[in-house]
């Protein structure tokens, strides 16, 4: 299941190529020139205003082809352009042909960094250090990915560090959708001469606050062609998940995957027992690694087409979503596609819902003087 070793290997060398090409001007001048050989990132292009601001949308491409688009509204990932076993390239993420199908009522955060909280917080409230905050109630009277502005919807400071990357920055002010501290994220994408579409994650504070950064991107690894994900084979190194209850919140147990519909330990197709669950996949898996080391933890594969993808991560758990609330009535599809219920899966790495209402979780809480880190690797092939 994992990536071959070499592989990995280069992925957390460049990992750490990025980190410190992040924190050192001079690092990330060299690195700029060294990847010129190998990727070029074309101009920005304009995408709409938001806030006032202009939205612009950013392209990495390596010497393979590849490409990744985004943009600075949301950190949002428009395209990853890859071939087939074919070589015809296309885009595998769900996405619009404009900013009005980013900003549309209902818009289920195709491709966007989400915050200050991934993922559901119960009841909206949680307590942190004797003091209750209360947040937006924006998903059944739970707050969902951040709230009702939350980071897929605001304008980041983008920069292109090196050639091959972007540097996108949001400063999140205090009692922003009600959650304490200024916070200051930086997320930085990079797109590897490997075919591997690399996100690190960091984050301070100036007062105690819960964070869970992901993204929150839309995969058909048939580009299309495939109206469902449902005939992809996927796997997951989790022999453990979190049972929610009707409002998919945790109810605070891990769980054994064996012998249940959520056993994806060896690689199976999506449709097989997505029936026996209700409402369809959306749950947290218990990754079987230790947080904080990058590690391949999931496999997806589409048979007609041969692509590959390998999901890495340091983080603690995975969301592994269906679609299950796509209907087809989006509209601004990119081609004007349809995108029907289990059009895409969401393979979000996270730390577990509802965190900082379960204390047996781990830790979400961000202190001053410590730093929110993560990394996260998508990698994509064929077979």
């Amino acid at each position: 299941m994992d990536m071959n070793f070499k592989a990995l290997t280069a992925l957390m060398i460049s990992g750490g190529t990025m980190l410190a090409s992040c924190n050192n001007n001079a690092a990330k001048t060299e690195e700029s020139k060294d990847s010129t050989a190998t990727a070029v990132t074309a101009g920005p292009r304009s995408f709409g205003q938001a806030d006032g601001q202009e939205v612009l949308q950013y392209t990495l491409k390596n010497a393979n082809g590849m490409e990744v688009k985004i943009l600075n509204y949301g950190g949002t990932i428009t395209d990853i352009i890859t071939p087939d076993k074919q070589g015809e390239k296309g885009n595998v993420v769900l996405s619009y042909d404009s900013l009005s199908g980013y900003q549309q009522k209902g818009q289920p955060y195709f491709g966007a960094l989400v915050g200050r909280y991934a993922n559901r917080i119960a009841n909206a409230k949680f307590k942190l250090d004797g003091k209750e905050y209360t947040l937006a109630p924006n998903n059944n009277g739970n707050t969902l990915h951040g709230g009702l502005k939350g980071f897929d919807k605001v304008v980041w400071a983008a920069t292109p560090a090196g050639d091959s990357s972007l540097q996108l920055v949001y400063n999140s002010k205090d009692g922003e959708e009600g959650y304490p501290g200024n916070l200051q994220a930086t997320v930085v994408y990079t797109l590897t001469p490997d075919n591997a579409l690399q996100i690190t994650y960091k984050a301070t504070t100036d007062k105690p606050t819960p964070v869970n950064l992901t993204n929150h991107t839309y995969f058909n690894l048939s580009a299309g062609k495939d109206s469902t994900i449902l005939g992809h084979e996927l796997s997951l190194k989790a022999s453990r998940y979190t049972p929610v209850n009707d409002k998919l919140i945790p109810t605070g147990k891990l769980d054994p995957v064996k012998g249940t519909p959520m056993d994806f330990t060896t690689a199976k197709k999506i449709g097989a027992d997505i029936g026996k669950v209700k409402g369809g996949y959306d749950h947290n898996w218990v990754l079987d690694k230790p947080e904080g080391v990058l590690e391949t933890v999931a496999t997806l594969y589409d048979p007609t087409s041969g692509r590959y993808m390998e999901v890495a991560t340091t983080q603690p758990g995975i969301q592994f979503y269906t679609g299950n609330f796509l209907d087809g009535t989006l509209t601004n599809t990119r081609n004007g596609q349809k995108y029907v219920q289990n059009a895409a899966l969401c393979l979000e790495t996270q730390h577990f819902p509802d965190s900082p209402n379960q204390p047996s979780f781990p830790n979400v809480i961000l202190k001053p003087g410590d730093t929110f880190s993560q990394t996260t690797v998508y990698k994509f092939s064929v077979k």
